[in-house]
């Protein structure tokens, strides 16, 4: 291509106006590695990528002869032969030979517009009905076993036999374990149990603690005092037909001078009567109500006369509310002097006691002791605890002999009140390291001491025959007997002994 600079233009003045033009500057082209040329240049005899050299015919180029494929990948992805069947027509699957179901080829099949991909779109009649599709019928085929059913005949039939003796010996192992496992439970449990029954009935002879309970349980109460919102509990015996029940001055001495206490009485059955005091002795301990119940049952009065250290005794009471209870022990001595302790109540009493280690705890006060025959022998009134406040039984336990009880009764149910012996004289226990005594402390103006000549300073060993080792022991040695009775009271003076005939007057 010719390239041409435009005419300048010049000025009036002779001058050009524009610049002058320069031509393109000349392409570096830089030489072409051979053996690039070679790899990446046009084939020999071409010029441009599209149209063919101007002026001349191409020159062939010459072609490249392939190998023949494989035999194998002629036979897949070659054309097929002539003499093939065409790909519509269906397999045989091996069965049948080239019996082919008529059903799918019929005549001017290859035709049908349905079949041949190359058919123009057309609006044809509705799709005829769908013919019923003929299953041809199946013979039964061989049974399959075991074996080839779980392993597909994969397994040797020696195998299996091992594997069998394997779980029958797996088996007699477990059965093993199991057995001995049983026979170790077993001799936990046993199915079948033979507990000796025990037999019908169990023999109570007379005279043992069932009978004795048995019999004397119904006639003893428990006494229930309530006083405002206060209230107490003690027991009771019931000693006369009348319905009079034996108990002790502490239990109801609460409600003896209350506006509008309430004594209750409940017999061992639950039955609840009202009870009123009859009459009381603070200095005994002992007091007597009445119930309104009709034909109770009466306790039999023994005699204590006849004690001696080591029978066997019951008592009977209802220790913190539980009535009817039953504690079975001996006499563990007599004629102990005992000082009750008074406080709270007008009672400040000192009782010759039957000391026994039948169990007796607060709410058994007033309840009977009772002998091996079941006769009452005594009221239950006191014990001895370890430390201060209320404890329990510690085998120490206190009670009023009946031959002292029931003269109290009697007199209290005849009267309402009682009179005792009094000597009229203070004293105080002493020992000089010999003998025991009760040293006279004062003497009371116009008393019976006094008037026997007795003196303060005198130590009262003796009151009729029984020794005295303190001051209790002369108290319960006086009222042991009555009013009037005249009885030797032996002393000691200045180191002299001395005895005294007193007679003793009424309290």
């Amino acid at each position: 291509m010719n390239e041409r600079s435009a005419p300048a233009t010049r000025s009036n003045d002779g001058a050009s106006a524009d610049p002058p033009r320069l031509g393109p500057r000349p392409l570096d082209r830089p030489p072409v590695d051979p053996d690039t040329a070679e790899v990446f240049g046009r084939p020999s005899g071409v010029e441009g990528g599209f149209a063919a050299p101007r002026g001349g015919t191409p020159t062939p180029t010459p072609a490249t002869v392939a190998a023949p494929p494989p035999a194998a990948l002629a036979s897949a992805f070659g054309r097929p032969v002539a003499d093939a069947p065409p790909l519509q027509r269906p397999p045989t699957n091996g069965a049948g030979g080239d019996d082919v179901d008529g059903a799918f080829w019929v005549e001017g099949a290859d035709r049908d517009p349905w079949r041949d991909p190359d058919s123009a779109v057309e609006l044809g009649p509705p799709a005829a009905a769908d013919r019923p599709v003929r299953s041809r019928p199946r013979g039964e085929g061989a049974r399959l076993s075991l074996r080839e059913l779980v392993f597909g005949r994969r397994v040797d039939p020696r195998a299996l036999a091992g594997l069998a003796l394997v779980a029958v010996l797996i088996g007699a192992a477990g059965g093993l374990v199991g057995r001995l496992t049983a026979d170790g439970a077993a001799g936990l449990t046993d199915p079948d149990p033979t507990i000796t029954q025990a037999v019908a009935a169990k023999e109570r002879p007379p005279g043992s603690v069932a009978d004795i309970a048995a019999r004397t349980v119904p006639a003893v109460v428990s006494i229930e005092v309530r006083v405002g919102q206060e209230g107490g509990t003690g027991s009771g015996v019931v000693i006369d037909p009348a319905g009079y029940v034996l108990t002790n001055n502490h239990v109801v001495a609460p409600a003896a001078e209350a506006t509008g206490a309430q004594i209750e009485a409940i017999f061992h059955d639950g039955t609840r009567s009202p009870a009123q005091i009859v009459g009381r002795d603070p200095k005994t301990d002992l007091a007597v109500v009445k119930v309104k119940v009709a034909n109770p049952v009466v306790a039999t009065i023994g005699s204590s006369a006849g004690l001696a250290v080591g029978d066997g005794v019951l008592a009977i009471g209802s220790p913190l509310g539980l009535v009817g209870t039953v504690t079975d022990g001996i006499v563990s001595a007599l004629n102990r002097p005992v000082r009750l302790d008074g406080s709270g109540t007008d009672a400040s009493a000192v009782i010759d006691a039957i000391q026994t280690d039948a169990a007796i705890n607060p709410g058994n006060s007033g309840g009977p002791l009772v002998d091996s025959t079941g006769a009452v022998v005594g009221i239950n009134t006191a014990i001895r605890s370890l430390g201060a406040g209320e404890g329990g039984s510690i085998g120490l336990g206190f009670a009023i002999p009946i031959d002292n009880a029931r003269a109290i009764a009697e007199e209290l149910i005849r009267t309402g009140v009682v009179t005792h012996a009094e000597i009229g004289i203070n004293a105080r226990s002493v020992n000089d390291g010999t003998t025991d005594g009760a040293q006279v402390q004062n003497v009371q103006q116009g008393g019976a001491a006094a008037a026997a000549g007795i003196v303060e300073g005198d130590v009262i060993v003796r009151v009729g025959n029984r020794p005295i080792a303190g001051a209790d022991e002369l108290v319960v040695a006086v009222r042991e007997r009555n009013p009037g009775d005249t009885v030797p009271v032996e002393l000691i003076r200045d180191g002299r002994q001395l005895t005294l005939s007193v007679v003793l007057t009424s309290d």
